[in-house]
């Protein structure tokens, strides 16, 4: 029998290489994605207080009043404990809803 010695693969230096250039790239990476979660919620609440909305118009039309929050929820318009992304919960007075998250001034650092 003929042994073989002549193995193909990695060595630890190319793999070390490559681990090197993975990290690299997340640490480069991962900062952009966390500066831009602040915006990413508020266009999510935006999206979901737009899409209440849709559901305030829906209940008015086939109840003819207009609801409250536990109105939409318990009649299966909105899901129970339905919320903002950023966990803020949305207000529903006189059929205009809002979020509070939405209305808060905007500081320096975030525009």
């Amino acid at each position: 029998m003929k042994l073989v010695n002549e193995e193909e693969g990695f060595t630890l230096i190319e793999m070390m290489i490559v681990l090197l250039i993975i990290s690299v790239l997340l640490l480069i990476a991962i900062p952009n994605v966390t500066k831009h979660s602040k915006s990413i919620d508020e266009k999510g609440c935006k999206a979901y207080v737009k899409m209440v909305e849709g559901q305030v118009e829906a209940y008015k039309m086939e109840k003819h009043v207009l609801p409250s929050a536990e109105d939409l929820e318990r009649d299966g318009y909105l899901p129970n404990g339905a919320k903002c992304p950023d966990g803020s919960q949305v207000l529903i007075d006189d059929g205009i809803v809002t979020a509070p998250s939405l209305n808060r001034p905007k500081s320096n650092d975030e525009n």
